[in-house]
């Protein structure tokens, strides 16, 4: 799942109804300060009851978790497990969720999911088109309801998503 500007509440939502035992893992991957340590897996608690764990390098993804990637790291998925690294380029150019989506195409093939949510930009989309490419299902947050209409009209743009909905 990815997201930027706005995509707490949209987390959030998803995740208020999303059966604890849907054997589905999520990962989610979103812009965040670099100098600032990620509140939200204390945040989602309130809204699931799935674990939540900040995402630490060599992680095993397993089914009814949230993973959440850490501030200033990148992460990427080889044989089910996450690995972090340091961002390989300047903040503003970054697509810390394109880079995940990619990696989690290759890994995961068929089975890989993407979710794009509220954001600024066009983070998440070509990764959701490699999703695509390796017959795995993608996702966008219908843009009339994100707080930041972006990154869901960019992968909405591409013509590729399986789905364009709200969080719930």
């Amino acid at each position: 799942m990815g997201g930027s500007a706005g995509a707490l509440e949209a987390f959030e939502q998803f995740f208020s109804i999303m059966p604890l035992d849907s054997g589905l893992a999520f990962v989610i991957v979103t812009h965040l300060d670099p100098t600032q340590k990620s509140m939200m897996p204390e945040l989602l608690a309130r809204h699931t009851s799935m674990k939540e764990v900040e995402v630490e390098g060599g992680m095993p993804v397993r089914p009814d978790h949230v993973y959440v990637i850490p501030s200033n790291k990148d992460m990427t998925i080889l044989n089910g497990v996450l690995h972090l690294h340091e961002p390989s380029s300047l903040r503003a150019v970054r697509a810390p969720i394109d880079l995940f989506f990619r990696h989690l195409a290759e890994d995961q093939e068929d089975r890989a999911i993407a979710i794009i949510v509220s954001g600024m930009g066009s983070d998440g989309t070509q990764g959701a088109k490699a999703i695509k490419e390796h017959l795995g299902l993608a996702l966008a947050q219908d843009a009339r309801s994100a707080k930041y209409d972006g990154m869901p009209k960019s992968a909405i743009g591409t013509g590729l998503m399986d789905y364009v909905v709200t969080p719930q």
